[in-house]
């Protein structure tokens, strides 16, 4: 956890509190890091990190913003920011997804 709280503060992205979730608790067998934190302006904030050596498509993209709705559902609260850290391959369409949703989209290695 530290290298990823390393390089979201490289980001300018620094959370006060930042709790991982794990993915058994959405009701989900993907692998997927899920870390939900609040930052500095009392804002939620989820952050997944994606490790992966085949290439991540749409489908997967629409996995990932449903594992979202959960994890807001569980909170019970509206998470205004997404990011995701990914170390795999991108679909654009699945990139376009994603942006066009609201996530911010980083290359982590």
């Amino acid at each position: 956890m530290k290298e990823i709280v390393e390089f979201l503060a490289s980001k300018k992205l620094v959370c006060r509190r930042l709790k991982a979730i794990a993915p058994k608790e959405l009701g989900s067998r993907k692998r997927v890091e899920i870390y939900l934190g609040v930052a500095l302006d009392d804002y939620y904030c989820t952050i997944m990190v994606l490790k992966k050596k085949s290439r991540v498509l749409r489908k997967e993209a629409e996995e990932l913003e449903k594992l979202h709705n959960r994890l807001c559902e569980k909170v019970g609260a509206a998470i205004k920011r997404k990011y995701l850290l990914i170390d795999a391959p991108l679909c654009s369409k699945a990139a376009a997804l994603l942006e066009e949703r609201g996530w911010r989209i980083y290359r982590f290695s």
